[in-house]
């Protein structure tokens, strides 16, 4: 057989069998690695690499030492989730590198971490004073992660006590100018509804590049021609209006009536309608 063809023969072997192995090893090779599964994979890499390359000797010797480099970390793996101690030891331990807003110099030196890295590090996480920074922690991939002081965290609803509602992946129902029948079921909807809300838009079906439908049924648009902008859904926000204008006819009734019963019952309506409004203002204004 010429050398050629069987340097095609073994490259072919040992890409099918890297790519089996690491397979097995599963997609921790491709995110959230360890250093030793990163040696691992480096390793299998020129195994692989030696395989195609030494005609000489026998293709099984290499598959078999790929074999074990790759039934290795699994073993390690499966003991690491038994116990804690060998956890540590494989895997390492998380490092604080900065409390109570103190940089801690000597953990600093243990990760040999520079000054220089840990404030890029920092920017990462958008913390660009040391001083802004309550607690960072080095977890044993190398990341660094960073809790912000109270004062400069982000202003959330909940800190707010406002009730919102729950976020919902919105659906695609309009795909490259083609309405997604599937989508649309999905939601409740049908080809009468979307074509009707492309109407009140003004825009042709073949014009749209995506269209999606939220949770609340607002349909967005974006069109193949990006210099036409399409206004965004206001149905929430007319609701909101149209109710706090029915609490003002509402009071404004009442002060226009004579009779009490009636006045009173105007009234009541308007402050039932009033602590409605309360409660939907955070999912109508949003």
């Amino acid at each position: 057989m010429p050398d050629w063809i069987n340097i095609l023969i073994r490259s072919l072997v040992s890409f099918a069998a890297m790519f089996l192995f690491a397979k097995v090893i599963g997609k921790r090779q491709l995110s959230q690695i360890s250093f030793f599964e990163y040696i691992v994979g480096i390793a299998i890499g020129d195994m692989a690499a030696i395989i195609a390359d030494n005609i000489d000797g026998p293709i099984y010797h290499g598959l078999l030492t790929m074999f074990v480099y790759t039934v290795l970390p699994l073993f390690l793996s499966w003991l690491a989730l038994k116990s804690k101690g060998a956890r540590d030891f494989f895997e390492g331990k998380a490092r604080v590198l900065i409390q109570d807003g103190k940089i801690l110099e000597d953990n600093l030196k243990k990760e040999r971490m520079s000054t220089d890295e840990l404030l890029e590090h920092l920017r990462t996480r958008n913390a660009f004073k040391v001083a802004d920074v309550e607690f960072a922690l080095m977890e044993p991939s190398g990341s660094v992660n960073v809790l912000l002081k109270s004062e400069n965290q982000p202003m959330t609803a909940k800190k707010m006590g406002w009730q919102v509602a729950p976020e919902v992946a919105p659906q695609t129902v309009i795909m490259d100018g083609n309405i997604i029948d599937e989508s649309l079921a999905t939601l409740g909807f049908n080809r009468a509804w979307l074509k009707g809300e492309l109407q009140k838009q003004g825009v042709a079906i073949e014009n749209v590049y995506l269209g999606q439908v939220d949770a609340n049924g607002a349909l967005y648009l974006d069109l193949f021609d990006d210099l036409v902008k399409v206004p965004e859904p206001q149905n929430l926000k007319l609701t909101y209006i149209t109710l706090k204008k029915s609490q003002a006819d509402l009071e404004l009734y009442a002060l226009s009536v004579e009779d009490e019963q009636v006045k009173k019952a105007y009234e009541r309506e308007a402050k039932q309608l009033q602590k409605t409004i309360e409660q939907l203002k955070p999912l109508l204004t949003r």
